[in-house]
């Protein structure tokens, strides 16, 4: 039998900083300098807010999971834009009756960029100029 050679594969472990979250009632996984669409917030554009209730954190090394909030953690988000996802129609009929209705929903979002993941001391920040027009709040989950 003949011995295959195969190239080596390169497997490319991810050593990125990430965190999974509780924001608006869903679990999002939050990567630092990408943006996301969350449910729309009470807050203005280029404010920075920040998510108190994380459940994981791995920072390339170390994996920390919360049961169910890690304590003194935090992810700090700012505010891109407010927009509208897309529509969604909704059609409902039933037969023989002649009852037909049609309805359409957009939803209403938030767009955030992660700044920064931190636990404690320990943060992953992104590389941006601190703002002094920029505040502060906490994102509220409904």
């Amino acid at each position: 039998m003949a011995d295959k050679t195969s190239s080596p594969k390169k497997e490319t472990l991810k050593a990125d900083t990430y965190a999974i979250v509780e924001a608006s009632g869903q679990q999002f996984w939050l990567e630092p300098n990408r943006y996301y669409d969350i449910d729309r917030c009470n807050a203005e554009v280029n404010d920075v807010l920040t998510i108190d209730k994380v459940l994981l954190i791995n920072d390339g090394k170390d994996l920390k999971l919360g049961k169910p909030y890690i304590k003194d953690a935090k992810v700090e988000v700012k505010v891109l834009e407010h927009r509208r996802g897309p529509k969604i129609i909704v059609y409902k009929m039933r037969p023989k009756k002649k009852t037909r209705r049609k309805n359409g929903h957009r939803q209403e979002l938030t767009r955030v960029l992660v700044q920064s993941i931190s636990v404690g001391t320990k943060s992953k920040k992104t590389k941006e100029s601190k703002d002094p027009n920029t505040s502060s709040s906490k994102v509220e989950s409904k």
